[in-house]
């Protein structure tokens, strides 16, 4: 499914106390392409998520699935967050199928139609790497196995769209990497269209297929980078000098952008300053 943001505003507050969250954003995002957003913290990213999920209302402009109009949360959409809300008193397997088998109940669907969301599950299940912990509570798995249920639980419906913002952001640098190569496999065998919001920029650019770099005060885009690497990516290339020279890149601009680099220069003069100041 194709992700279209045209000229989106995003308020909070009265109009006398207002902040501008998201100003005039112009986004595309083709069907089963990997977008991820970067920016340093308050430019807006998790506000634009949340604004695809619909679990936001934007205040001027168009959000648009294939030229669809979002107005709230919808099927075709599913999103994970960095905490993974899993339900405690519910086993792995459990909590995978638990949603997907509750709105078919509701929608007074067959038990056939039950069986066919069991069987997906058990997939799922498969395809995280999560076969042996199916009877385990969360509580006692690690961050990154309790990730992957999340992940499997969202996955649950088929969504066109998945929408992840940090959802490795709490995990050790090792369980990352698996993280990352996970869901890049997952993405080749769903076929989804995935937004990912992260603060790591080396993570962006070995996941996305585009770089969305993210400006603050106020929220904006503010560059979009094609990542220079092939379709299957494996973790030496981060070793590449397309990848260092992409991480740089971005790295300078988050600096310049969010005022940081000003930033540095000062504290580097006055430590210059100071060095000078007690020379004999």
């Amino acid at each position: 499914m194709k992700i279209s943001c045209q000229n989106v505003w995003k308020f909070f507050g009265e109009e006398s106390n207002r902040i501008t969250a998201l100003q005039d954003v112009n986004l595309g995002i083709s069907d089963n392409e990997f977008i991820t957003l970067v920016g340093a913290s308050g430019c807006g990213k998790s506000t634009l998520l949340r604004t695809l999920a619909g679990l936001e209302t934007h205040s001027m402009g168009d959000v648009l699935v294939d030229g669809q109009a979002i107005k709230g949360p919808g099927q075709d959409r599913a999103m994970v967050f960095q905490h993974y809300s899993l339900y405690p008193w519910l086993r792995v397997s459990e909590n995978i199928r638990f949603c997907r088998q509750l709105s078919l109940h509701t929608q007074n669907r067959t038990s056939a139609d039950v069986e066919s969301a069991s069987g997906r599950a058990d997939a799922l299940l498969k395809l995280m790497g999560l076969t042996t912990s199916a009877g385990a509570y969360p509580n006692t798995l690690s961050g990154g196995m309790q990730q992957r249920v999340a992940i499997a639980r969202a996955l649950m419906g088929k969504p066109p769209i998945l929408l992840m913002d940090e959802p490795f952001g709490a995990l050790d640098a090792q369980t990352r990497e698996v993280m990352h190569d996970l869901i890049l496999h997952v993405h080749r065998l769903e076929r989804t269209t995935i937004v990912f919001v992260t603060h790591d920029v080396e993570e962006a650019i070995y996941l996305g297929h585009r770089v969305v770099l993210m400006a603050p005060r106020p929220g904006r885009i503010d560059s979009v980078y094609d990542v220079p690497l092939p379709a299957k990516r494996e973790q030496d290339m981060k070793l590449s000098p397309e990848f260092t020279r992409l991480k740089r890149q971005l790295l300078d601009r988050i600096r310049e952008t969010s005022g940081m680099k000003t930033d540095l220069e000062q504290l580097e003069r006055l430590t210059q300053i100071a060095e000078e100041g007690s020379m004999p």
